[in-house]
């Protein structure tokens, strides 16, 4: 169970890092990828999940036996972006500048 407590904290601490900043830049990611957010709501629903996702790997990482049933679905959570980015990027939709997030993830 150590490589799963391991595996969480770490999907826990990237995850945490990586989705916090969506609360502060919804205008930056107009401005960056057009067009701007026209329903914040998706948005900050999309972003408040995310974090809740992650909140959930921090408890999985604390007693990985007592939560190992739910780790099948966080695999699939973290495996959900695969099938998108299989469909969008030959098409040119997904930024190239992404990739590095999508590897680590």
């Amino acid at each position: 169970m150590k490589f799963a407590k391991y595996v969480f904290w770490s999907a826990a601490i990237y995850g945490i890092f990586v989705t916090l900043p969506l609360f502060f830049n919804e205008q930056k990611m107009g401005i960056d990828y057009p067009p701007p957010v026209n329903h914040a709501e998706y948005y900050y629903t999309f972003a408040g999940v995310t974090l809740v996702w992650q909140i959930l790997f921090i408890f999985i990482a604390a007693n990985p036996s007592r939560y190992r049933a739910i780790m099948i679905p966080c695999i699939l959570e973290k495996l959900s972006m695969v099938p998108a980015f299989c469909i969008l990027f030959p098409e040119g939709r997904f930024p190239s500048l992404w990739m590095p997030l999508f590897i680590i993830d």
